[in-house]
């Protein structure tokens, strides 16, 4: 049976309900206390690709339980009152999850556009993340 509704158009409806915040935004952004940016890419692209300094790691798979306080996952980091502004590789990934925490109630949530890739090229900076021994 053929899916009725592709990842684009998953993509495309996710960013017209969310706040889309440029790479360069955020990377102005990054300094303000009020914001908390969060890297939700797998481990694997945050070895191979490095990562954002002082972005926290809540990957894709577990974002829903890290942010539910009813959950047997939950993190403090999520209970700060912050505004979290999301990034994947690309922007779609974080689009989506944006979406999935405004829709549980949580927020200020954004994402960015392009994420890390545009991150970059918006100047961001970027380190290696730390191999563990």
């Amino acid at each position: 049976m053929p899916i009725t509704k592709g990842v684009k158009q998953l993509c495309d409806e996710a960013m017209a309900e969310i706040e889309n915040m440029p790479a360069a935004d955020a990377v102005q952004a990054q300094y303000d206390e009020g914001i908390q940016l969060v890297d939700i890419r797998d481990i694997r692209e945050l070895e191979r690709d490095g990562q954002v300094p002082g972005a926290i790691h809540a990957p894709r798979d577990m974002l829903e339980f890290w942010v539910d306080p009813e959950s047997p996952y939950y993190r403090n980091d999520f209970g700060t009152g912050q505004k979290f502004v999301l990034f994947c590789a690309g922007g779609l990934r974080s689009a989506l999850s944006a979406k999935r925490l405004q829709d549980m109630g949580f927020g200020p949530v954004a994402h960015v556009v392009g994420g890390y890739g545009a991150w970059k090229q918006a100047g961001g900076a970027t380190e290696a993340r730390p191999t563990k021994k």
